[in-house]
Formats: structure tokens, sequence, C-alpha cells
């Protein structure tokens, strides 16, 4: 039995000892009346203490579900995080390939070129489908949460803190950072 119902049942005997009381039609004395009137108001404060317990306990139970519920989403959503971070350097490997100035008179290179350029689509696509995006900042200003400073260049042609060049892509997955972009960031001229 709880406390709660234990107030309750406590609280039952008094009133049906008060009814009986009643129905004798037999005068108590005034110390047992306010020895009973006592005995109710501590039953009564018994019952509110438990009463809050009870919506304490509610409410601390809905408060670990929604951290459940929010843990199971995050694990969910960022499952994929260091499986992605051992592909990245396989998909930098594929763009160096291609960047790399190569013979293009050569059909052989010629369709080998062909065959990374769709191998390096298909590893894109497969990044964009599980919310992995690029975080290629060319020409936009300099974000500390997003971007790893390699080195700084200074230029007239940029505002200075604007990132000039990409050296490494940088990756979030679902809007948490997985890499930071390498850049080469603007310096206003000496």
């Amino acid at each position: 039995m709880t406390s709660e119902e234990k107030g309750s049942a406590e609280l039952e005997d008094v009133a049906a000892a008060e009814d009986q009381m009643v129905d004798e039609s037999t005068e108590l004395p005034a110390d047992d009346i306010e020895s009973l009137k006592a005995r109710l108001l501590v039953l009564e404060e018994q019952v509110d203490d438990q009463k809050e317990t009870v919506l304490r306990a509610k409410a601390e139970e809905q408060n670990i579900k929604r951290r459940a519920d929010n843990d199971v989403s995050n694990a969910r959503k960022f499952a994929l995080e260091r499986f992605a971070n051992d592909l990245l350097p396989v998909i930098d490997s594929l763009e160096r390939g291609l960047a790399i100035a190569v013979d293009e008179e050569n059909e052989q290179v010629k369709a080998y070129k062909e065959g990374v350029v769709l191998t390096l689509k298909m590893f894109e696509d497969v990044l964009v489908k599980h919310n992995l995006e690029v975080v290629s900042p060319e020409g936009e200003p300099f974000d500390p949460a997003l971007h790893q400073a390699m080195s700084m260049q200074e230029s007239g042609d940029c505002e200075p803190n604007t990132v000039m060049a990409v050296m490494q892509k940088g990756y979030t997955l679902s809007g948490r950072l997985v890499r930071p972009a390498m850049v080469v960031v603007s310096k206003a001229p000496a």
C-alpha cells in the first residue's frame, strides 16, 4: 500500500469514526473533538504532501522520457559520423586525382577520368542522401566554427577575413561539423 493510499485510508477511518459518533447521538468531550480535528489536519497535510510527491514523480518521468527520445534521435542522426570521417579521405583523393592535369588526348586516360568523375558523383550522392553536406566557403567570410585557417595572405581584391582559397573541403552531418574546411584567409595589405 502506498503512503497516499494509507493517508486516504486513515482519512476514511476518521470520517467513519465521526459518523459513528454523530449517529450514536452522544456528545464527545471537547478534548476528543480537538484531538480528532488536529489528527484530521495532520492527515490532510500528509495527503497534500503525497499529491505533491506524485506530481513531481510524474514530471520527472516525463523529463526522463523526453531526454531518452532526444538521445535516440541524436544517435540515429549522428550514427554515420565515424563512418563518414573514414570516407572523406577517399573523396579527397578522388578530387585530387581529377585536379591533376592529365593528357586528355589519350583515350585510355579520358575513359579513366570519366570513371573517376562518375565514382565521385556516386559518393557525393550518397553523402547528400545521408545529410552529409559539403562546406566549401570560397569567397565567404571566415567562420571559425566551420573553417580552419591554414594561412593568411594579403589581398587588395578581397575584404579582410574572407576565405580566398579552400585547401580541403569541410563537411557537416545534419548540421553538426564533422570536419572543418581548411582555408586560406585574406588580410588587409600592409
